[in-house]
């Protein structure tokens, strides 16, 4: 296992220098779950909500939250994102959010990637938390990883 980089040799934080790494284009993909009762699934698309689109609201939400991950991630570098999207489908029991990240520069987009999917599943919790209080966040993870020194990375080839 390679030594954390976010830790100098003495154990204390600092935010990696980037400085003289190659600017690649970069790309991050992640998803997450949130399961629900058959009545709010009906209830969202159905577009029935009484606060808007819900699809269309935790999208915005995504995207907003990827541009402001530095803010929120202590060590993370700003970065001048080139595109975001996000993905919102129904499954059978919720919704399946997919996010996608790119840039050019000298740092990966996972955190960014990862931000957009935990803000826009919550952003759904929050809209529908007042007709179903259990609906469950599940399975975040990063699914692909492209560009910069450490290569490419599928969550599907790893064993």
């Amino acid at each position: 296992m390679s030594k954390l980089t976010h830790f100098n040799d003495d154990g204390t934080p600092h935010m990696v220098d980037v400085g003289g790494k190659a600017t690649t284009t970069r790309k991050a993909i992640a998803e997450g779950t949130i399961t629900m009762l058959p009545d709010t699934l009906k209830m969202i698309t159905e577009r029935g909500h009484k606060k808007g689109d819900v699809i269309q609201i935790a999208q915005l939400a995504g995207i907003m939250a990827s541009k402001k991950t530095s803010g929120l991630i202590p060590l993370c570098h700003p970065l001048a994102l080139t595109h975001v999207h996000v993905d919102v489908a129904v499954t059978e029991n919720g919704l399946r959010v997919t996010t996608e990240c790119q840039l050019d520069g000298k740092t990966g987009v996972e955190m960014e990637a990862l931000t957009a999917v935990s803000v826009a599943l919550l952003t759904v919790y929050d809209m529908c938390k007042a007709v179903d209080r259990g609906m469950v966040i599940s399975g975040i993870r990063l699914i692909h990883k492209s560009g910069g020194k450490s290569g490419r990375f599928d969550a599907d080839q790893v064993t």
